[in-house]
Order: C-alpha cells, then structure tokens, then sequence
C-alpha cells in the first residue's frame, strides 16, 4: 500500500481543512465521517478494505479535528460543508468522484450531489440519516435511550457536560464518553467494540472538544428541517445504501433513499447496527467492492 499522505486545503473562505490520503488503484474515492463534528479518524482505520484497491481521501469537515474553527459560527452550515466538500474535489483535480460516507456523512453527500450532479460518479451511504427529518430524532432518540441503563444515560449526561468545561481534560472525557456512546450503536458491543479500529478521539484535543460541544449542534441545526426526496428523483447518481437491521435509525426512513432515487439498492445487514462495515465486513465489503466496480 502507498504511504499515506497529508496536508491542509484552503477553502475560498480561508478555511483550512485537514486531509490524508491512503490507498492506490484504479480510481478516487472522497471518504465522509459523520457528526457532524467528529473527524476522519472515526472512520480513517475501519475503512482499511477500500483502499486496497482504490485511492481515498480522507478530510476533517470544518469545525472538526485538524481542520480549522471557526470564530464566525455562522460558517458552520450545510452551505459551507458543500462547498467545503467541493473545495476537496478540486483541489485533487477529480473531474468526477466517488463519495462514501458514513452516519451524518451522506446527508452532505447527497446535499452536494444535488448541487453538483456532474460532479459525483456513484455514492456509498454506510448507516445513513434518513433523507428527510420527519420524526427521525424522536424515534432515534427513544431507540437509543433503551439501549443504556439509568446508570449509564446519568454518567454520559455528567460527562457531556464536562465536554463544555475547557478546564476538564478532553482525551479523558472523549474516551469516556464514547465507552458509553457507542455501545448502544452496536448489535453486539461486546464482540464489536474490540473491532473497532478508527478511534475517536485520536485528532487534535481542542478539535475533539468543539467538534462535539460546537459544530454538532450548529451544522446540524442548519439543515432545519430536511426533506430532499422530491429532489433526489431526478438525480441519477448510483447509490448502495448499506444499513444494519438493527441500527438505532430506523430502517423504514432509510428505505426512503431507495425509494427516492431512481438507481439506487439498500443492503441490509443482519446482527448489525451503526457500525455495519465492522460487525459485518464478510457481508459488508465484498458488496461494496462489486457496487464501485459495476460499469
């Protein structure tokens, strides 16, 4: 495997965002964490098997990792992520490009693909958001809170709010924080957690920090109240939705990108949830390779 690679690329805003590249083969593939707010190191290391056989760019979002944060707030929006996101593919010279993106990740994935169609080859959605808001939170949220016991919803709600105290030691809470949180984003933690490679709070501790308590909620809050299915019938994109059965967001609104788009498939992935690729990468990478090789 080549070296990997790495740098900063400056956007038309003076933004910074901070990449790596991993992989060789026969084409390019921009790879896109979710969060938002989390970095490239959430995924960087589970999605290993892509670049076997493909070269992959891997970049922190604005307001995530290593990449800059902001003082203007208000930068943090779905409008800068999309242009940001567009800044990357030119940078690397890509006429056209493969996306694949993980979480939240395909939601800016799509939202870029509706303003650049020309622009994106066939896009990968590994345990997508829905592509409309809906009552997508309530149910994600009830999902997930059945998941923890009394005991461990009070410890991670002491530890958020220790994410908001600059006094307290990042690296310390993130790792505690997500020892709880993504328990209930496994089908298995047990036998998952140990699999998990990328590491999420492997980035720069003051990124981690306003990642979580910053760009989260305000990104986030700039897609309002989505809906994009009525655009998405008109994008003639490929597009794998790979969503484990038992993934807190729920199935049935995943289903919508399928049903939205005009070619587009759903893999569903038994005895897995947020993390499909990991729990299941015998049923998860093979589909995957066959989809970005298809003519």
């Amino acid at each position: 495997m080549a070296e990997a690679q790495a740098g900063w690329i400056p956007t038309p805003d003076s933004v910074s965002l901070f990449y790596r590249v991993q992989g060789q083969g026969r084409d390019t593939i921009i790879a896109i964490h979710g969060g938002p707010g989390v970095d490239l190191e959430s995924i960087a290391n589970d999605f290993a098997p892509l670049t076997e056989h493909h070269v992959v760019i891997f970049y922190d979002q604005r307001g995530a990792g290593r990449s800059t944060l902001p003082e203007d707030t208000t930068t943090l929006t779905a409008e800068h992520q999309i242009s940001d996101l567009d800044a990357v593919r030119r940078y690397f010279h890509l006429s056209r490009v493969t996306l694949v993106a993980h979480s939240y990740g395909p939601l800016l994935a799509a939202t870029y693909a509706l303003a650049h169609p020309d622009a994106v080859r066939r896009m990968v959605f590994f345990n997508p958001v829905p592509p409309r808001h809906g009552d997508f939170w309530q149910r994600f949220g009830k999902t997930m809170n059945t998941r923890l016991d009394s005991a461990q919803r009070k410890e991670l709600a002491a530890i958020q709010k220790k994410l908001d105290d600059p006094a307290s030691g990042i690296i310390e809470d993130c790792r505690a924080f997500w020892k709880i949180a993504l328990r209930p984003r496994l089908a298995d933690p047990d036998s998952s957690l140990p699999r998990l490679k990328s590491d999420l709070c492997a980035s720069d501790p003051v990124g981690i920090r306003y990642g979580l308590t910053v760009t989260n909620r305000l990104v986030m809050a700039s897609y309002g109240d989505w809906d994009l299915r009525s655009q998405l019938r008109k994008l003639q994109t490929p597009l794998l939705v790979v969503h484990g059965e038992e993934d807190a967001i729920p199935m049935d609104l995943v289903q919508e990108w399928v049903t939205s788009m005009p070619h587009a498939q759903l893999l569903r992935v038994p005895k897995a949830a947020h993390f499909s690729y990991v729990e299941q990468p015998q049923i998860v990478w093979p589909a995957v390779e066959k989809f970005l090789t298809e003519r």
